[in-house]
């Protein structure tokens, strides 16, 4: 026992507990956030980049996990993901770099928080190593950040035109959105600076009758148009830049979403559906920043 205990201050030896991981890292890897300090429902941008060792062997397929940890080390939410080029097809000495907008779930926690990344093989849960300090079981500390309540960011009102959320809860993941129908009005207090409209959108519906594109307005002045694609999972985090002279002068500023086209799933046989609402276009955020 106290051969183990000597031996643990310098490194873990097999019958003491875990072996040393003498396997070479495959990699370096950087995370950065947009801003060091983001409020609760906010967009942020997350940027990774992976510096692979001249001599890396071929990763195969493998997944990046990515855990959100607040100041006990307990994971509030994770951003697990594959990244856009396939791990498989990175090269010995590349450096990869790739940017995930995404928004930060409302989560009961503010304060000081960090991110632990890492990579693994999704058929086997075998994890890389990284040149990074390893926080145990080849997890990398990659940035650390600040929590804000959701009262630092422009609230928005959902007036006219909008259906009652919905809420698909699986594992640990929450995913809610709104459907609009052929008209929605959004409406927050003019900020009186430059914003920008950030969205996420979708369409599922296929048929004829389903939306293609939202236009944003503001009177009569159109400040966006925004595709929506039939996608399945998760759309694109869309922005749009809007001026303060468009936001014009009024204390309360509001903006209306109108679908080019407008459908009700009960009325199309093709659908098999007895839903009898309008549908326009599915928001699952919409935000001012």
């Amino acid at each position: 026992m106290a051969a183990c205990a000597l031996a643990g201050l310098t490194v873990t030896l097999a019958g003491c507990g875990e072996a040393e991981d003498t396997t070479p890292p495959v990699a370096s890897m950087q995370v950065t956030l947009s801003r060091p300090k983001v409020a609760l429902g906010s967009p942020v941008d997350v940027t990774y980049r992976f510096q692979l060792d001249q001599s890396a062997p071929n990763l195969g397929q493998r997944k990046v996990f990515v855990h959100f940890l607040d100041a006990d080390e307990e994971m509030m939410w994770n951003d697990d993901h594959d990244p856009p080029k396939p791990t498989a097809d990175w090269k010995p000495g590349e450096v990869v770099e790739y940017t995930r907008p995404m928004f930060i779930p409302i989560y009961p926690y503010v304060g000081a928080a960090k991110v632990a990344a890492g990579m693994y093989a999704p058929s086997t849960n075998e994890r890389v190593k990284f040149s990074n300090e390893d926080r145990g079981d080849r997890s990398y500390k990659v940035v650390d950040f600040e929590l804000l309540p959701q009262t630092e960011n422009i609230f928005v009102i959902f007036k006219d035109g909008w259906h009652p959320a919905e809420v698909v809860t699986e594992n640990s993941s929450r995913t809610e959105w709104q459907w609009t129908k052929k008209d929605a009005t959004i409406a927050f207090r003019n900020p009186r600076r430059d914003v920008t409209l950030v969205v996420q959108a979708d369409n599922p519906a296929t048929g004829p009758s389903a939306a293609q594109q939202v236009a944003v307005m503001s009177g009569e002045q159109v400040l966006a148009t925004i595709p929506l694609s039939a996608s399945i999972g998760n759309p694109p985090v869309l922005k749009y830049p809007i001026t303060a002279a468009q936001l014009g002068t009024a204390d309360m500023v509001e903006l209306k979403f109108t679908v080019d086209k407008s459908f009700v799933p009960a009325l199309d046989q093709s659908m098999k559906s007895g839903d009898p609402r309008e549908l326009g276009a599915r928001f699952f955020h919409v935000f001012i920043q």
